[in-house]
């Protein structure tokens, strides 16, 4: 049976009443009743609810914030009196972004998993911003810069950024010798977040430029605009994780290499440094480490 520490936790993080249930093996109406009684001991209510929603009242705010803080705590406090063995055991829980997440963290968490067997991994991808605390996430592995300057990062891979094209394109509409040029071409738009659409930024001898680019064709999904510039469609800036094989192999050339765009560095970043688990901490090295060598191969081929 969970703790009321637990349960709350797990009913703010799930948003749902049932879906807590059955991650905590508890049926509904158990689920129901044990929220009642802890609002009936504390004599406030914590979460509004209705038929399909599901939020934290003021109380149920502070509440959820102790409680994070308390059982992470208490998470710290096994593993020191346990030692390294303890250390080995109990869940992970990582967020990336979808399609990188896929295609390369999810590999990844494999490895280690098969490495750790005593460790539970979890993987949530989303390419929104995410709540590390509220979420209970132990880390999430991002491109660019922290969004917030509370969270702590370690830098997991360098990664910079390049104006490139297909062949095909450029034998049709030419190559652009200036930055102006671009306003007369094609271009493919990647739709990231608040990211000001169709604005490109890029920097020489340290003066930078703000290009307004004309968005033939956009989406937010990174592996479609690749895809969109393999086939001649398009100018596009892609990072050099993404664009090395293809610009190894002649299906995309750089453009502009006088200029230098904002980089889009991988972190892994995390609530809290020093309350962070040994698992944690061995995850973040485990990528660190694998994720440079994938990089200094796939440059290698360059």
């Amino acid at each position: 049976m969970p703790t009321e520490l637990e349960f709350f936790v797990t009913v703010a993080r799930l948003r749902s009443l049932s879906a807590a249930a059955r991650a905590l093996d508890m049926t509904p109406p158990a689920a129901t009743r044990r929220l009642a009684q802890m609002e009936t001991r504390l004599g406030v209510r914590l979460i509004n609810r209705s038929t399909r929603t599901l939020s934290l009242t003021p109380e149920g705010d502070v509440y959820l914030a102790h409680a994070t803080r308390i059982l992470a705590e208490l998470k710290e406090m096994d593993e020191a009196v346990s030692g390294g063995a303890q250390a080995m055991r109990g869940a992970v829980r990582v967020n990336a972004t979808l399609g990188f997440g896929r295609t390369t963290i999810a590999p990844l968490l494999s490895n280690f998993a098969r490495q750790h067997a005593g460790i539970e991994v979890e993987l949530e991808l989303s390419d929104s911003p995410v709540d590390l605390v509220a979420e209970g996430i132990d880390l999430a592995v991002r491109f660019g810069a922290v969004p917030d300057q509370r969270l702590h990062a370690r830098l997991l891979m360098t990664n910079r950024r390049y104006l490139c094209a297909a062949p095909r394109y450029l034998d049709k509409y030419g190559t652009p010798a200036a930055l102006a040029d671009l306003a007369r071409h094609r271009c493919i738009v990647h739709r990231q977040n608040d990211d000001a659409h169709g604005s490109w930024r890029f920097s020489r001898d340290g003066v930078e430029e703000v290009m307004k680019v004309r968005a033939a064709m956009a989406s937010n999904d990174g592996d479609v605009v690749l895809g969109w510039a393999l086939d001649g469609h398009g100018i596009l800036i892609r990072s050099e994780w993404d664009a090395a094989k293809y610009l190894a192999s002649g299906r995309l050339v750089r453009l502009l290499t006088q200029f230098t765009l904002p980089s889009a560095d991988l972190f892994a970043y995390y609530a809290s440094k020093d309350k962070q688990s040994a698992r944690a901490r061995m995850l973040v090295d485990f990528l660190a480490s694998k994720l440079q060598q994938s990089g200094e191969l796939q440059l290698s081929r360059e």
